[in-house]
Formats: C-alpha cells, structure tokens, sequence
C-alpha cells in the first residue's frame, strides 16, 4: 500500500515538487508538470509526453537530453488537464513545433486533442502519435482502441531521439508512429496498488493466482489463472507477444528490443530470472536481441506484476535507439552535462502563467445569482467530499479509481475559483465560467474536462446582467449535454455520465415547459437522474477505460453517472431558495 502523504488531493502536486527539488539538474517546475532545466534548443522539434501521474519513471523522468522536452503531469491516474498541457507545451517550444506522445486513454487524447488545438490557433505547429502497445485491450483489427502501457518507453525515446537528430516535426511523427505500430506489450499482475489515502487496492488477486492484461491504472486484468514459473511466465509473455509480430516482420533475423517492465513492487531479482528464460525464448525463435531492458519504467504505484514489451526494430529505428539519452530515470550511452538551464526569450518561455482576466462585473440580480453559484458550489463540493471514498470504490471495479479524487480537486477548485469571482463583484456568467476553468484545470482526467464543459455551457446561459428565469437554466442543462456528447463522444447505453445527464436534462426541459419553476422542476429531473444512474449497473460499458474489462463492471453503476445524480439531488434544494424565485426580476 502507499503510506506516506499529507492531504491526498495535494499527493500529485507535492510529488511533482519534490521531483524537481531532487532533480534540478535536468528539470524546472512549470505550471502543469516540467520542462528541460537547459530548454530546448531553438528550432529543434519539443517533444512532449504526458499521463497522469503514480507512474514514475514516466512521465517526468523521462525529460532530458536525448528523450522528452518536456512533461505533461496529471493527478493520480488522471491525465493532464489541456490547460496542463498547453502550459507545458507552451515552455518547450523553441520554433520547431511540439510533438505529443502518451498512452491512448479517453481523458489523454480529449486533453492533449483541446490543447493541441489551442496550440495550432497560436501558430505552433503540433502532431500526435497515442501509444497503443497493449495487446490485450483489443484486437488486432481494432489497435486503434488500444490501451498505452510499458510501450510508452519505446515511442518515446524513437520521437526524442529523431528530434535531437534534427529531424522535422513530420518526421518524428513518422518515425514515432513507426515505433508505435511496432511495439508490443502483454502484462500480468499478482497484487492491485492503492492511492494514497485508500485503505484498500484498486483490485486484488486471490492468493496463487494472477491477474493477466491488466492496466497500468491500477484497471484489474481481463483474466485470472494460476501464478505459473518463472520460466511459465516467461513462455506465456513471449509466445503471446510472439503470436502477435508487426505486419512485415518475420521473426527469424529480426531485431528486437525487449523491455521486461517492473509495475512497483516486484524485485528485480525475480525479474531477472524471468529474463533468462525469455532471452533464451527469443534466441530460439531466432530473433536478435538489442540492448535488454529490465527494470522499472512505467510503473503503477505499488502493484506487484510485470508486462513484457517488444520493439521490433528496422535500419531507421535501429539507428536512433543507439543514439544517448540522460534523464533523472533513464540512461544509455554517454550524453554532454544538462547543465545549467539557458534562458529563453519571454515570448517562448514565459517566466510564470499569466494570471486569468478578471470576470466581467455583474448587475445586482446577477450578482445576487453569482451567489447563488457560489451556494451550488460549495454544497457540490462537500457532497463530492462526503463521497469521495465510495465513488473512488466504483471506479475501481472495472476502472482507476481515481474518479473521487478528481472530482473533490475539481470541485474544490471550482467552489475556490467562484467565491473569488463573486467576491470581486461577477455576474453569474462570469462566475460559473471561472469555476468551470478551475475544475478543467485542477481535475484533469476525462470527468474534468467534461465538468468543465457542463459547467461552461450552463455559464452561458445564465448571463452577467439580470437574474436567469428556470428556462434559461434548463437550456443551459440541454446545450451541455450536446457539448458533452459532441466533446466525449458518448452515446447513451455507453455506460459513462451521459446516461444520467441527458435524462435529467430530458426532464428539467420537460417540467419547465410545462409551466413549472426550477423548485419544483429540479427535483423531478434530479429523480430522474438518479433513476437512470442507478440503472447504469445492467450496462456492459462500452467507452473508457471500463470498456477493456467488459462484463467485470456490470452489477456497480457508472461512478461518472452516479456522482451527477449525487450532486444533482444534494444542489436541489440550494437553487429552490434562489433569490430569482423568492423574488422575480
């Protein structure tokens, strides 16, 4: 288990501080994780890797000369929110473009996607490549759907060696792509992690048994059999990986690069024995061994499993794993000192985030309605605290278990970001913007950038002259819910939060126009909701991260669907004594 922290929200924060007080040397602190202490040369292609943060070496020690420029650095298990990112980016960019490289999770791709975006809108070039490596997440005629896990080592070091090369941000996309669709991953594990805080892991494994193709989020696996030999578990990797070579690849005379990864806990020395037996499987397939890896690289906080990776290498690929890297974690060859950082100009490298405008001043009645927000918010945020355990329970069955926790960040954010506003005279609009802002930011993960979104729409609409009628709210609810659709992707049945908001947007929109007020619209549709969350338990889930575990989650709802019907019944009774119904404008 993980025993020592203070406030367990602030774990991922102090972590990534004591990081850079430890390694000076290589990194700096930016707002939404670390960039090169030297920064990056100019006109050079930033190479910028990303994830939630419990996986170190990845994703900060990997930030140095000869691998990344820089790194994007979540909370716990949760990816980077794409204000993170776009800071971060923002730092290393020296002229050159930014290249993003992480694993391919829901809440990854929408945040790293929204800050690339904003990215290109200022003039930087960007591309992508999203780590796929896990063969057990999907089907081969389905790689795109795969998860990202020890095989982020192996992309990125291909992009940060091509960029230190010279090459141009569209051959490292080609090349990191390359690597990626060559890569291949198979893990198992023989105990779950907890979070900090937690007093149970995220999942376990009877004794004498082991977990195979789990995540590195602390997801259980697929399947469970009995804990086999190491020369067993040696066979079950290879010949799984073996079943599995990239299209073009014969494996007699092939070159691999074979990274036997550590997921916390388990000694070296028993990994050591696992690899005499896989070296001695690979020669007998004929394959050609290329500088071994064995050790600890993307690991998942105290979990006690291990997962193979195979890089099948050609003359390029060869070529630029040869090359030297030097990063607080991860070393081969010999590079020059990172030495001390290099100033940058201001207007590539801000010295510090800039400060958020100041919100619009509001009318009194808006005023007044700001508020109100400020009320919503803080009974929002403590119902989030009074729940956090459960909803981080939820989570894990068939997922990370971090939903509680980025929902407490963001709702605490949010309630902070909001009393500040209101205290320095914002309307409603303006308000809930910041707010909105806030959770975005300080949640990462796939639920904050989606409450982010929710709370936006919903902003909208409220205005900052006035106080907004029960119609104007309810149209707010119903331009969230498409947002949220059109920016998550998720369909009703998907099991995900849409299951439960579009009902209760259904039903607020319904009782208002019938004649109703928000007092007695409101709890209709916060009924609603809790209906449809509650009956989110029979779904089989079919988006995120759930949906590699299939049938596992079925039985517990959709923690996202849950925790919305949870704040919309605990908020209802805040917006029934707003002053716009005690007292129409």
């Amino acid at each position: 288990m993980t025993r020592l922290w203070n406030d367990p929200a602030d774990f991922a924060d102090e972590m990534i501080d004591g990081f850079v007080a430890a390694h000076a040397r290589y990194v700096r602190r930016v707002t939404g994780g670390v960039v090169r202490a030297a920064g990056t040369t100019p006109g050079r292609v930033a190479v910028v890797v990303g994830g939630g943060s419990g996986h170190y070496p990845a994703f900060g020690g990997l930030v140095g000369p000869g691998l990344a420029h820089g790194a994007a650095m979540g909370n716990l298990f949760a990816s980077p929110s794409a204000q993170q990112v776009h800071a971060v980016a923002s730092a290393a960019h020296a002229g050159g473009g930014v290249f993003f490289a992480y694993g391919n999770y829901a809440g990854d791709v929408l945040n790293f996607d929204a800050a690339q975006e904003r990215l290109r809108g200022e003039g930087i070039a960007c591309a992508t490549v999203a780590v796929t490596d896990d063969i057990m997440s999907a089907a081969p005629a389905e790689r795109h759907r795969r998860r990202g896990i020890a095989g982020d080592l192996a992309v990125f070091r291909i992009a940060g060696a091509a960029a230190e090369a010279g090459y141009d941000l569209d051959g490292v996309a080609r090349v990191a792509a390359l690597a990626n669709e060559r890569t291949r991953s198979f893990g198992v594990a023989f105990s779950g992690c907890s979070l900090p805080g937690a007093d149970a892991p995220l999942f376990s494994v009877p004794p004498g048994r082991m977990a195979v193709g789990l995540g590195i989020h602390g997801e259980p696996g697929v399947a469970e059999t009995d804990i086999p030999t190491a020369d067993g578990l040696a066979a079950l990797l290879v010949d799984a990986l073996l079943g599995e070579i990239p299209d073009g690849v014969e494996a007699s005379g092939a070159r691999v690069v074979p990274i036997l990864n550590g997921l916390g806990s388990l000694a070296h020395e028993e990994m050591f024995v696992v690899y005499r037996r896989v070296a001695h499987l690979l020669a007998a397939a004929g394959v050609e061994v290329i500088d071994p890896h064995v050790g600890d690289y993307c690991t998942s906080f105290d979990m006690a499993g291990t997962s193979l990776t195979l890089l099948w290498l050609d003359d390029e690929l060869a070529a630029l794993w040869d090359s030297p890297v030097d990063t607080p974690a991860y070393r081969r060859g010999a590079t020059a000192a990172p030495g001390p950082a290099a100033p940058a100009p201001a207007a590539v490298i801000p010295a510090a985030p800039s400060a958020a405008p100041a919100a619009p001043p509001g009318d009194e009645a808006s005023r007044r309605c700001a508020a109100t927000v400020v009320d919503v918010l803080g009974t929002l945020s403590a119902t989030i605290d009074a729940n956090v355990a459960e909803l981080g329970r939820m989570d894990a069955v068939a997922g990370d278990g971090d939903h509680g926790i980025g929902m407490q960040r963001g709702a605490r954010a949010a309630r902070h970001a909001a009393a500040e506003a209101a205290a320095a005279g914002a309307g409603a609009r303006g308000t809930l913007l910041r707010a909105a802002d806030a959770w975005s930011d300080r949640a990462g993960g796939t639920s904050g950038a989606l409450w982010g979104v929710i709370l936006g729409r919903i902003a909208e609409h409220l205005g900052d002259t006035g106080a907004p009628d029960a119609a104007a709210i309810a149209a707010g609810v119903a331009d969230a819910v498409r947002a949220v659709q059109r920016y998550g992707g998720a369909e009703p049945g998907d099991k995900t939060l849409v299951d439960a908001l579009l009902p209760f947007s259904a039903a607020l929109s319904r009782a208002v126009g019938d004649g109703a007020g928000l007092a007695d619209a409101w709890p209709l549709a916060a009924a609603a909701a809790r209906a449809a969350a509650d009956a989110t338990a029979d779904l089989v889930p079919r988006r995120g991260r759930a949906r590699t575990h299939g049938r596992n989650s079925v039985g517990t709802p959709d923690p996202g669907a849950h925790s919305l019907a949870l704040i919309a019944t605990a908020v209802g009774p805040v917006l029934a004594a707003r002053p716009s119904e005690r007292t129409p404008s």
